[in-house]
Parts: C-alpha cells; sequence; structure tokens
C-alpha cells in the first residue's frame, strides 16, 4: 500500500535561533569563574571552621566571641602572615590553637581569591 503525496506527513526543522548562542558562552565563562569545585570546597572549609570554633571555645554559638575569619583575607597573606593573622584572631581562645591553625592553612592551600558577588 503506498501512501499518496498529499496524506503523508512531514518534518520540518527550524534554524535554531541565533540569540541562544551568547546565553552559552556566558554560561560557560560564569562556570570557569566560579567552578562548582572551588565553591564547594570553600563551603566545606567554611563548616570545618565552624566546627572547630566550637570545639576551641567550647561553647554553644551565641557563646563564641565576634570572630570572622575572611578566608580572602587569609589568602592574600604569605604564610608566616596568614598563622600571625589567625593567632591574632584567636588570643581570647584559652586551648591550644596550633591544631586549628595548621589544619586551616593546610586546608586553604591551593584555594583561589573569591571576588564579586558571592563574596560575603
Amino acid at each position: 500500500m503506498a501512501s499518496e503525496p498529499s496524506t503523508q506527513s512531514r518534518v520540518m526543522f527550524q534554524a535554531g535561533d541565533k540569540t541562544e548562542e551568547p546565553a552559552h558562552r556566558k554560561l560557560g565563562k560564569l562556570t570557569v569563574k566560579y567552578n562548582r569545585k572551588d565553591l564547594q570546597r570553600r563551603l566545606d572549609i567554611e563548616e570545618w571552621i565552624d566546627g572547630q570554633l566550637h570545639l576551641l571555645f567550647d561553647c554553644e554559638e551565641e557563646e563564641i566571641p565576634e570572630l570572622e575569619i575572611d578566608i580572602d583575607e587569609l589568602l592574600e597573606l604569605t604564610d608566616d602572615g596568614q598563622r600571625t593573622r589567625l593567632q591574632e584572631l584567636l588570643q581570647e581562645c584559652g586551648k591550644p590553637k596550633e591544631e586549628f591553625i595548621n589544619g586551616l592553612l593546610y586546608r586553604i592551600k591551593g584555594l583561589r581569591k573569591m571576588s564579586g558577588p558571592l563574596k560575603k
């Protein structure tokens, strides 16, 4: 049974809209600028810091002294500068803090400084 040409279904493809290409390119640039692995690593470090501060100060979050450890600030400093800055920030802590400082410095090695809107 042959079908007549007038009753056959046709599938037609339209050329893609050229305006979509820049959106894909922008997505690629964002992926490079804010790598998901870097963001996850930074989040993991911040969660680790939070947990360690609870142990160092041996108290609840509300009782921890006002203390802000800025990872980007640390990344701008030399190794000795990072260690000195952390010791300054933790001077109120009575417990030994060398293990925390060494652990944090180890974790931030290779981390890139974050800039732009994602930084708090």
